[in-house]
């Protein structure tokens, strides 16, 4: 008995340790989110702007990703909005003498490169140095790169200089060995979102848009950077089409770098230009880090703002999460924003490729509601397609980039048989009763008849008739012209510029100008705020460990078959009507 209440009592003292160190490490974990220390920015300082990481419209700040172990996991996402402030703060500090680029291999868009690229060109004005430095350079990299005044490249490094692509995947051959039958119904010659699983290449009219879209944004490229090199665009296309650019000592020869160097050697360059000396460390700050020094303005009336409420990912029914558009979160917010006497404006910031018909539906609706009351202006990032396009026609204006991804103003219905597939390779059987012959219907367990296939192309007909005549109306053409601009067809900011479905050029500061504008706000006269607002680190950091923990356990539990029901479930995600552009389009 003895024996036993030893071990009774060794196990609630071990308890009562365990929850005391607990509590402990979790008040030390919160006070370190709490905690503010002053941020002092030196004189000499040098941004350091590293863009070889997630770039995304509003940043994740994580900050235990620098030190790993379990509760490290990815790196910071950096914020789209945090780039774009932190370069107009540096311009007009005193104690920010430049800014040293790491864009090797940006995780981002063509058109939040563009944004980037513009503030920069800004920030130039200034008459501070830019500097980079990298080990190779991918033409995303590069596009950022040119401008610089030094442009190091490791002497045994690498420059991607061959053009741009355009990739697509295709599963009809995964599917026809699985015996999946796969069911679409569309509208649009070029709704090739389905092609993936009816095809195993592109059609013409998909390989047609394509070399347009991908044409239209390689002749932006080559143009800014033919500007900030003073090398023709037609000497940079001759020199992608032979390979020219193929080594470092190439890529200094045809003028593309500055500098063939080490990481030291542009470090020894910066130190001289800055007068510092040779054992004194240069100055960096990062972004969050510069942010938090204390340079942020808040000019403009309180009572005067202007709402940035952005739409970022694919768009679904309910209140979505991470990386999606939930229409009913949407709509929560935008009516909050809308009966916020304060906020005279708003600017609803799309990067999207579309979705759920219905959901892209719901948040049109009560964007139409919005733009009543107050003006509404649309800015489209890297991509705002399909659904992302819905939103944005219910605007008072549409604003894009030169390269942003727009358009694709068509439906399609995905339906999955797998009667064959349950019953060949699993052994499983489906069989039932019901009131009504078709009363089953939709299912994926049984061929549907010819008939039940015309109801749903039937409706799929009458979603496009009503996409394409909101549209219509919100670009005040007729339903005939949009017509011939639709059939799911993609196009570039310049070309949507061209043929109506945009009205501006810009990026979301241009977007906000044109709704102060729009409000009979001044310049300088008014606040600007994002919406969601950025996640607190705490916040952030419980959200990251659930989300962790669950895709572990999935991991776990089925290893080498996880990948595949991730792809499971996003193929999920478009049953029904989608408004949805050609499944991962990669452009690089």
């Amino acid at each position: 008995m003895l024996q036993f209440l030893k071990y009774v009592l060794a196990t609630f003292v071990g308890i009562i340790i365990f929850l005391f160190v607990s509590m402990f490490i979790l008040v030390g974990i919160g006070s370190m989110f709490s905690s503010e220390d002053e941020v002092v920015i030196e004189d000499k300082s040098v941004l350091k702007l590293d863009l070889n990481k997630p770039i995304q419209e509003v940043g994740v700040e994580n900050p235990f990703a620098e030190i790993g172990g379990p509760f490290g996991g990815d790196e910071n996402a950096v914020g789209l909005k945090d780039i774009i402030e932190a370069l107009k703060i540096a311009q007009q500090d005193d104690n920010i003498k430049g800014i040293y680029l790491k864009t090797e291999g940006p995780e981002a868009g063509w058109a939040t490169l563009e944004e980037i690229r513009n503030q920069l060109l800004e920030f130039k004005k200034s008459k501070k140095f830019i500097v980079t430095y990298g080990e190779s350079y991918s033409e995303k990299g590069y596009y950022i790169a040119s401008l610089a005044d030094k442009i190091y490249l490791n002497p045994a490094g690498g420059m991607e200089w061959n053009g741009l692509s355009a990739e697509y995947s295709f599963f009809k051959g995964t599917f026809d060995k699985l015996e999946i039958k796969p069911l679409v119904f569309r509208v649009g010659e070029f709704k090739s979102a389905i092609e993936m699983f009816s095809r195993q290449d592109m059609s013409e009219a998909s390989k047609k848009q394509s070399s347009e879209l991908i044409g239209a944004i390689n002749g932006n490229f080559l143009k800014n950077i033919s500007a900030s090199r003073n090398i023709p665009v037609a000497e940079l296309k001759g020199l992608a089409d032979s390979l020219a650019v193929d080594n470092p000592k190439s890529a200094l020869q045809y003028k593309f770098i500055t500098d063939l160097g080490y990481q030291d050697e542009l470090e020894a360059y910066l130190k001289r230009n800055l007068k510092v000396e040779e054992k004194k460390k240069i100055a960096y700050v990062g972004v969050d880090k510069y942010l938090k020094g204390g340079k942020r303005s808040e000019d403009g009336d309180f009572n005067k703002r202007i709402g940035v409420l952005v739409a970022e990912g694919e768009i679904t029914s309910g209140e979505g999460g991470d990386g999606n558009i939930g229409s009913e979160k949407f709509v929560k917010e935008l009516k909050e924003i809308r009966e916020n006497d304060k906020i005279k404006a708003i600017v609803i910031r799309i990067n999207s490729p579309g979705g759920s018909a219905l959901a892209s539906d719901v948040m049109w609706r009560e964007i139409q509601l919005t733009a009543k009351k107050k003006p509404v202006i649309a800015s489209m990032s890297d991509v705002a397609a399909s659904g992302g396009y819905y939103m944005a026609m219910g605007c008072d204006k549409i604003v894009a980039q030169p390269n942003t991804i727009t358009g694709s103003i068509g439906i399609f219905g995905l339906i999955f048989n797998v009667t064959d597939f349950m019953n060949n390779k699993l052994g499983i059987t489906f069989d039932g009763v019901g009131t009504s012959p078709h009363a089953d219907w939709p299912t994926a367990t049984r061929d549907m008849t010819e008939f039940e296939k015309s109801m749903i192309q039937k409706s799929v007909n009458e979603g496009y008739e009503t996409f394409t005549k909101k549209a219509a109306a919100g670009r005040k053409m007729s339903v005939e012209k949009l017509k011939s601009l639709a059939q799911g067809r993609v196009w570039s900011g310049v070309e949507a510029k061209e043929n109506g479905l945009v009205d501006v050029l810009g990026g979301v500061d241009d977007a906000i100008k044109i709704a102060a504008k729009a409000a009979k706000l001044n310049e300088g006269d008014y606040r600007v705020r994002y919406y969601p607002e950025k996640k607190k680190p705490f916040d952030e950091f419980v959200t990251k460990i659930m989300g962790d923990n669950e895709e572990k356990a999935t991991t776990k539990a089925l290893g080498d078959l996880a990948p595949y029901v991730k792809m499971y479930k996003k193929l999920t995600n478009m049953g029904g009507m989608q408004t949805r552009m050609p499944f991962e389009l990669v452009i690089r």
